[in-house]
């Protein structure tokens, strides 16, 4: 018989979902982790000086404290120990020419703001805003729901009825629109489009993508709703909170544990044997890997058909991501007193900018220009610093997975494109030279600091292909209902009893957790 339920292979946010979830409602169940660190794309290490704590990959919770997943694990959670903290000013941007705009928590605010800077901005956001709130029941179901499924078919049979097969299908027509259409089009004023823009790049699209102006819009309305909340004490604590959880609720996890194949007989899934040998035996598998992991390592070639491995094979990942964490004396002086209390602070010359480095990235270049996006946290949780210390988390969304060249000719690319630590060091030099114009002291306050290239993110989890933070570029050909492939759906896989969960399923990445909550749902009930 089998010991378990359920093994969760990897330690993800949809696996720690997912885990207690099923624990929580009496299933046994337990979490297999290749590395020696729980939590996937949640860390947090002191990486540079004694003191300094930074979160080395994700940070902010958005998705996560709007999700199903929150709302039932939210007071379990918070008993042990997740806490989290806030501010009304979850974003802003920072052109080169110094000026700066900030979005706030409040609607009324930031139209009244934009309205300022050209008349009938701030009403075209608000109508922007407006179309998701009109759609709310339609785009967070297709966002937050299984698709192949009686719920989603019910609700557009049910929007059919009272709209009409027209109006239903003109609604199609905007969410496919992309970010340089809709604000170009809408928006006269630089500084309202180029804080808008970057945000994109946080789905991993770019601002001509299709459907990126609707991602825009939601992200958008988000952080009027929620902001952009941090982890008490760094990110990891989420982690520490999940794993007291499960436990509690009888779950288990174990570090160290690479999972090599899933044991599969008569179809269906037994279980996992790990690369050192070890054998876990469960009545489910559920699997938080990318396609290619899972379908060209995991599962055995006679398990699955041709038609399956080579829409595997075939899936496409996105751009690489690098990041800078830096340990300071003192907290950052910008040029802008104002600028001190953002939570995300994007440095771009706007839409045109956004779209050049996304351009540049994906042709293989470091980008001349690339977005810089900045996150303070000691501003709201000085615990992770020494008195009157600082971090800052400095994320480039915009890289080559292979280096092919440098669009400004500075930097040399390796002859085999791999990032190799010159070239890290020497493009995270270009980048803090960008920051140190607004920000006088930075310079002579860093006392550590450390780069992650894609390369390196990759090495820490192997979910993240080329530095690709989103497990999976995220155009509409692997989007919604062909996430993770056109061949399977939702989070089944063609074999039974084996699921797929994590950022390279519907509804994507971000700290969201829906995937593990879905499957969760489904085997809880079972």
């Amino acid at each position: 018989m089998s010991k378990f339920d359920a093994i969760i292979v990897g330690s993800g946010i949809n696996s720690l979902v997912c885990a207690a979830v099923m624990a929580r409602r009496g299933k046994k169940v337990c979490v297999l982790e290749r590395e020696a660190q729980w939590g996937g794309c949640i860390r947090t290490e002191a990486l540079t000086a004694p003191g300094y704590l930074h979160d080395t990959m994700s940070t902010a919770h958005p998705l996560f404290v709007t999700s199903p997943g929150y709302a039932e694990l939210k007071d379990a959670l918070h008993g042990a120990g997740l806490a989290y903290v806030n501010s009304d000013t979850p974003t802003g941007v920072l052109l080169p020419d110094g000026r700066s705009f900030i979005l706030r928590t409040s609607r009324e605010d930031n139209v009244r703001a934009m309205n300022a800077l050209a008349a009938g901005d701030g009403d075209a956001y608000r109508t922007g805003l407006g179309f998701v709130e009109q759609n709310a029941d339609l785009i967070f179901a297709l966002l937050g729901n299984e698709l192949w499924s009686s719920q989603i078919g019910k609700m557009m049979l049910g929007r059919v009825w009272k709209q009409g097969a027209h109006e239903t299908v003109g609604f199609f027509g905007p969410a496919m629109q992309s970010a340089r259409a809709w604000l170009g089009t809408r928006f006269q004023s630089d500084l309202v489009r180029a804080v808008l823009a970057p945000w994109v790049l946080h789905t991993g699209l770019g601002p001509e993508s299709p459907m990126s102006a609707l991602m825009a819009q939601v992200i958008a309305f988000t952080l009027e709703a929620v902001g952009l909340p941090l982890v008490q004490g760094g990110n990891a604590r989420t982690v520490d909170a999940f794993k007291s959880v499960i436990e509690k609720a009888g779950g288990e996890l174990h570090a160290n544990a690479d999972v090599a194949q899933i044991l599969i007989q008569g179809g269906k899934a037994q279980g996992v044997r790990c690369s050192d040998g070890r054998e876990w035996q469960a009545k489910n598998v559920i699997c938080n890997v990318t396609p290619t992991q899972l379908y060209g390592r995991l599962i055995p070639a006679s398990a699955t058909s041709d038609a399956i491995r080579q829409q595997a094979a075939e899936y496409r990942y996105g751009k690489g991501n690098m990041q800078i964490h830096l340990a300071l004396s003192a907290p950052p002086q910008w040029s802008d007193p104002a600028l001190a209390n953002v939570t995300y602070l994007h440095l771009t010359s706007g839409l045109e900018g956004v779209s050049r480095a996304v351009n540049e990235a994906e042709r293989g270049l470091l980008p001349a220009e690339g977005t810089i996006c900045v996150c303070h946290p000691t501003a709201l949780d000085p615990s992770r610093a020494p008195a009157g210390g600082a971090v800052l988390w400095v994320q480039l969304p915009e890289c080559p997975r292979v280096i092919r060249g440098d669009a400004l000719g500075e930097i040399a690319a390796p002859g085999d494109g791999r990032w190799s630590e010159d070239v890290r060091e020497r493009y995270a030099d270009r980048i803090v030279e960008r920051l140190a114009r607004f920000i006088p002291n930075l310079k002579q306050s860093i006392v550590g600091r450390v780069v992650n290239s894609p390369a390196d993110l990759e090495r820490m989890n192997i979910n993240l292909v080329g530095g690709d933070p989103y497990s999976g570029e995220c155009s509409v050909d692997q989007y919604m209902f062909w996430r993770p492939l056109r061949g399977v759906k939702d989070h089944a896989t063609p074999v039974k009893q084996l699921y797929h969960i994590g950022a390279s399923t519907h509804p994507g990445p971000g700290l969201g957790g829906a995937s593990g909550y879905h499957v969760a749902n489904t085997l809880a009930k079972k």
